[in-house]
């Protein structure tokens, strides 16, 4: 594939011996090109204004909806909300420091041409026929509260006045009775700790809303009903948990709350580890399956907050979401000939993307390396290759029984 890391992992994986294979793969190194190639095509466009001009939009050929006032704000949100972590750990002299210089700062760049109404690349944040912007602009949001320091601090009074403007504007896009009730709540949590006027109002709707629907062992319903998919995951608990973080840190909600909400993220995190086969494989289940491995996002998110259950090691998730990235992200097809991702859940799989999905959708894969936000010290990179639990069970190791939370 290419991914820049060094000549060993370049070569075809059938000519790397297996030990070399899991180490590259597990490296930190490993997971820094996959997040910064899926990243250039969308930030080099875009903080040159060129992104419409530049982003294919692809859709499953049996939709009837037109994606293009919609893909490029998936893309640039979705990707901001994977990064954001890895960019706030800021700039230092190390080499991947300077690399990371070069990215916050076309990040910026791209925030920047993003919010401004003379810009060719302004996205589309509002309108009754585009609902689909309210999910987006929530995953950039999302990426301002995940990178305060970095995405949010810096930033000129104008760029400020827009990115509020734009996310205000979102305000007038009624959500569906499901998890998008926390894509209005995250916009106001952003606006609330940017010192703005956030909607306690909506914001604890939605958090009232999620306790309603949990249906216990640490998994929520995606409304009143349960779905077997992974929006527990790409949605639910990483949003719940920062949503809830900023009313609780402006004392405008429980500390039970959080930890309650915490906790049941934790176990469904542990649940997450489990499902990972001893080959890297998860189960392909239910809708969005082309946001690939942003389906891990829950156990990324309890790694990133270094909130692991004590009987799963940071190595152990490293090795198993390690093996997974690399299934997907070195399936041939999974980008084109420009470096853009395809639809696809393991490879170029256009009809595995259901009708509303496109281009843009696909970058919340990123969602699925948020460890990178830990630093290059963490036991998370520097610990011993271990394996996960599937992989004992498997191989015989006898280990505890697992055990369900209320």
């Amino acid at each position: 594939m290419g991914l820049g890391i060094n000549a060993a992992d370049a070569r075809p994986a059938s000519e790397n011996p297996v030990g070399m294979q899991k180490k590259n793969a597990e490296s930190r190194k490993y997971w820094i090109a996959v997040l910064t190639k899926i990243a250039d095509p969308v930030l080099e466009s875009l903080s040159r204004g060129r992104l419409k001009l530049d982003m294919p939009v692809e859709v499953n050929p049996s939709s009837k909806f037109d994606r293009t006032k919609v893909t490029y704000l998936e893309a640039f949100g979705r990707l901001m909300a994977g990064m954001a972590p890895w960019l706030e750990l800021g700039i230092d002299s190390t080499a991947e420091g300077k690399l990371r210089e070069k990215y916050i700062l076309l990040a910026r760049k791209s925030l920047a041409n993003a919010v401004n109404p003379s810009s060719p690349d302004f996205m589309q944040f509002t309108s009754q026929k585009y609902e689909q912007a309210l999910v987006d602009a929530s995953f950039l949001a999302h990426s301002l509260i995940r990178a305060p320091k970095q995405l949010w601090e810096p930033l000129d009074a104008e760029t400020k006045r827009n990115v509020i403007n734009a996310l205000k504007s979102t305000r007038n896009i009624k959500p569906t009775y499901n998890n998008w009730l926390l894509f209005t709540a995250m916009i106001e949590a952003f606006l609330m700790r940017a010192g703005d006027d956030g909607d306690i109002v909506r914001i604890d709707y939605a958090i009232k809303k999620l306790e309603e629907w949990y249906k216990g062992d640490g998994i929520y319903g995606d409304g009143p009903k349960f779905h077997f998919d992974y929006y527990n995951s790409f949605v639910i608990h990483p949003m719940l948990i920062d949503i809830v973080k900023t009313v609780t840190d402006k004392g405008l909600e429980k500390q039970e709350v959080y930890n309650t909400v915490l906790e049941r993220a934790i176990r469904y995190a542990a649940i997450q580890e489990r499902t990972i086969s001893p080959e890297g494989t998860f189960p392909p289940v239910g809708r969005s399956l082309v946001y690939r491995f942003g389906a891990l996002q829950a156990l990324a998110h309890i790694a990133l907050l270094s909130r692991l259950p004590e009987n799963i090691r940071p190595e152990q998730v490293r090795g198993a979401m390690s093996l997974v990235i690399k299934r997907m992200i070195e399936a041939p097809g999974t980008f084109d000939k420009n470096g853009w991702l395809t639809i696809g859940f393991c490879g170029h799989q256009v009809d595995v993307g259901e009708y509303y999905m496109s281009t843009g959708s696909l970058y919340l894969c990123t969602a699925g390396l948020l460890p990178l936000g830990l630093p290059a010290n963490d036991v998370f990179w520097t610990g011993a290759p271990a394996d996960w639990t599937s992989k004992k069970l498997w191989s015989g190791v006898n280990m505890p029984a697992d055990h369900s939370i209320p």
